[in-house]
């Protein structure tokens, strides 16, 4: 009787669970606009949306990506210097990456392998170590950012004891949005009203004394984490003296340096890491973005033996912040092995190092013509900030004294307007910064040409070029269409 039922049991072909009213992949494939935008409003952001119509994002349905390109439902080619805020080092679908990531699922290689050790985890640390300076060379694997630079404070906080338990943070820092690192991201916009970790002591950014006179009056300071070029902030930068400065003060006060390289790391600024411009290495530092060839999510901290060793180093501690459940896994892993490799043999970093000062002179030409828009233009390799004067500095000098009142309200319009216009006109993409509002970040792929400059240039000329009362007058009327 009991096999009777087991051998009708295995003949049911019928699923018992109703299978819910769900989309396919090519259903998902075939989404228009307006069906995007509902699902979109009812299961995603629908306060988002309002920012992606400002600016004309809403409009757009990437129907495939190339190299330095998007492409949309028009066939419309999308010039990309945003890059994914740093993601896209390879462009889109880099070749050698898509053909590693086909052939290891071909093989049928195996993803999760936490009862037994990886082959590929094992490799990418290898790799990693090899790429970082002095004696970085302990690795943690993870998915993203902000799970890199979790693992970084707490590996530092462990390693400074129980007796330092306080962290020193920059002001306009961002370091991610879990409730570790957002205690340290120095943005209300984030924080919210969040109930976050107080153990820490907020500096200026490039404050050397500030940094000094912490570490003098408070002993239980144990760990400074700051990122090497501020993103978020509109793309800052401390010169080689404070670096230098910041290691001798660590060292003088027993102090953990965390660098955050998440956004400005992996050739970015045209050097593996920033940091290694000024000829400093912090006690850990933190990766991900192009970390993950741009087509897995990949984020790894790095820590030097010593540090690692004392927050981890015993069978006993081992396991306090072991690699999550998909931190290594295999198709991540290799992706990020062929990344490295590409990084590399195709010569990106100094890629990134001689078309970022193509990009950076020829905007500042840009400067020189347009001074009454164009502020500043600052940066390093391919990670760039242009920022705008406040609205009232850019309109006719009659209009200052009676527009000056609103320039904190509309900081921010005329990024935004120039960038709305840039991809309706031009077919080009570029990004903006959470804290400074009026400053658009550029962080095109490690591949990009001086042809591509030079497209981006002619562009941003032909916008710039309108003046400032034809650029709002060109963005209203865009938005009664």
């Amino acid at each position: 009787m009991n096999s009777q039922v087991r051998l009708a049991h295995t003949e049911v072909s019928t699923p018992v669970t109703p299978k819910p009213a769900l989309l396919s992949v090519e259903d998902a494939k075939a989404l228009e606009l307006a069906k995007m935008t509902e699902i979109f409003t009812s299961h995603l952001n629908p306060g988002q949306l309002h920012f992606m119509k400002l600016l004309g994002f809403h409009k757009i349905k990437v129907e495939r990506a190339d190299g330095m390109y998007y492409y949309d439902q028009n066939g419309r080619k999308i010039l990309d210097f945003f890059g994914g805020f740093g993601s896209l080092a390879f462009g889109h679908n880099h070749p050698r990456i898509v053909a590693a990531r086909q052939a290891f699922q071909n093989e049928k290689r195996h993803e999760i392998a936490i009862a037994f050790m990886s082959q590929y985890a094992a490799a990418l640390a290898h790799n990693l170590a090899a790429c970082s300076p002095g004696d970085l060379d302990m690795v943690f694997l993870g998915s993203s950012g902000s799970e890199a630079m979790e693992a970084a404070i707490k590996v530092a906080e462990r390693a400074a004891g129980p007796a330092r338990p306080k962290i020193v943070y920059a002001t306009n820092s961002f370091h991610g949005k879990t409730k570790g690192v957002l205690s340290i991201t120095d943005g209300q916009l984030y924080r919210g009203e969040f109930k976050l970790v107080e153990n820490n002591v907020r500096v200026p950014f490039g404050d050397i004394e500030a940094i000094e006179n912490a570490f003098r009056s408070d002993p239980q300071i144990g760990v400074i984490v700051l990122e090497t070029v501020q993103g978020g902030g509109g793309i800052i930068q401390a010169d080689e003296a404070f670096w230098k400065k910041l290691r001798q003060l660590c060292d003088q006060y027993g102090v953990l340096w965390v660098a955050d390289e998440v956004q400005c790391g992996f050739g970015r600024t045209g050097k593996f890491y920033a940091f290694e411009h000024y000829g400093v290495v912090p006690d850990v530092t933190a990766l991900a973005k192009s970390l993950g060839g741009g087509k897995a999510a990949v984020g790894a901290m790095i820590a030097r033996r010593e540090v690692y060793m004392k927050a981890y180093g015993t069978p006993k501690t081992a396991m306090i912040h072991a690699m999550a459940t998909f931190g290594g896994i295999g198709e991540a892993c290799i992706t990020s092995i062929e990344a490295l490799n590409v990084l590399y043999d195709e010569g990106l970093i100094d890629n990134s190092a001689e078309v970022g000062d193509y990009l950076l002179e020829r905007l500042r030409a840009l400067q020189a013509r347009y001074p009454t828009l164009l502020k500043e233009v600052r940066g390093k390799g391919m990670m760039v900030g242009l920022e705008f004067h406040d609205f009232s500095q850019a309109m006719p000098m009659v209009l200052r004294p009676l527009l000056s009142v609103l320039d904190e309200k509309l900081k921010g319009s005329l990024p935004g307007f120039i960038g709305s216009h840039l991809l309706r006109d031009h077919g080009v993409l570029v990004a903006f910064t959470e804290y400074n509002r009026n400053v658009i970040r550029l962080e095109p792929p490690l591949i990009c040409e001086r042809s591509h400059v030079d497209d981006f240039i002619t562009a941003l000329d032909e916008v710039l070029s309108r003046g400032i009362v034809k650029i709002v007058r060109d963005f209203v009327t865009a938005q009664m269409k």
